[in-house]
């Protein structure tokens, strides 16, 4: 699949994030826990350097457990807190907020030595679209201080929301990488965002997509189709795997063909909600 989704809004986000880097002391960056690698915008990087990091692995309660330990550790090797979080059930949060505090100790304590008692924690908060960032901000502030959506690209503009007294968050709209089919690389990350839910399904052929998520899990976790279905998968092809997902929940057609498109969107719907069970696409290397 050639994917490629770079709406204008991201273009101008970036930009904004450039010109506002300066404000904060900080980067939050929120990354999938089923493919922290492929949802690292690698303009990230850039546009933070120079800025203390944390890593929140967010959906962690969607991705396997034991692979997220895995991916905590690769990015302590990379000198960089990875803590895993669920914005929904604020699992992490006390984690955030301490290692927050703890990597700008030194600066406070500067601070108070010139005189300045008061001194404001600023984090600016980033993230691919759909990673679950305004729920994050909420969940983390204990009110609706962010507009909240399962479809990508609704935050659009800078917004500042204090958290409490001496800390401020910057959000900012989720940008995605420029161009997603430069190599076979970033194809490979645009699959894997496109499967959970980070890239728009109006510019996808979701009947493909599918395909490809049943390739996927029946090389990591084939056992997952058996059971959500109720399917003996043996030597199946991807698309023969689809037609008895289709089968086996009843989507039919007229004449009683069975309706593969449908079954596509129910597949990819309830791996994204985790019906299918945590699962992760990508390992540390």
């Amino acid at each position: 699949m050639d994917i490629q989704w770079y709406p204008g809004h991201m273009r101008k986000s970036r930009h904004m994030m450039r010109e506002n880097v300066a404000l904060v002391d900080m980067i939050i960056e929120l990354l999938d826990a089923r493919i922290p690698m492929s949802s690292r915008n690698p303009d990230i990087d850039e546009l933070a350097e120079g800025r203390l990091r944390i890593a929140a692995l967010n959906k962690a309660d969607m991705a396997d457990g034991a692979v997220t330990a895995e991916w905590v550790e690769f990015f302590k090797r990379l000198g960089v807190d990875a803590i895993p979080t669920d914005s929904i059930s604020g699992m992490g949060f006390g984690e955030i907020t301490a290692a927050a505090e703890a990597l700008t100790s030194e600066k406070r304590r500067r601070a108070k030595a010139r005189g300045r008692i008061f001194l404001p924690v600023r984090a600016m908060i980033v993230g691919i679209p759909n990673v679950g960032k305004s729920t994050f901000i909420n969940k983390l502030t204990g009110r609706a201080a962010a507009v909240a959506s399962d479809r990508p690209g609704v935050t659009r503009g800078r917004q500042w929301i204090k958290l409490r007294e001496g800390f401020e968050l910057l959000d900012t709209p989720g940008i995605l990488w420029p161009n997603l089919s430069k190599d076979g690389g970033a194809q490979d990350a645009g699959l894997k965002l496109a499967l959970t839910g980070a890239i728009s399904d109006d510019i996808l052929d979701t009947y493909t997509l599918g395909v490809k998520l049943i390739e996927t899990l029946c090389v990591i976790c084939p056992d997952s189709l058996r059971r959500r279905y109720k399917i003996e998968i043996g030597d199946a092809g991807p698309e023969e795997v689809m037609g008895l997902i289709g089968e086996a929940r009843g989507f039919k057609l007229k004449g009683g063909v069975i309706d593969v498109n449908r079954a596509a969107v129910t597949l990819l719907d309830e791996f994204r909600a985790a019906k299918l069970g945590r699962i992760s696409l990508e390992t540390p290397l």
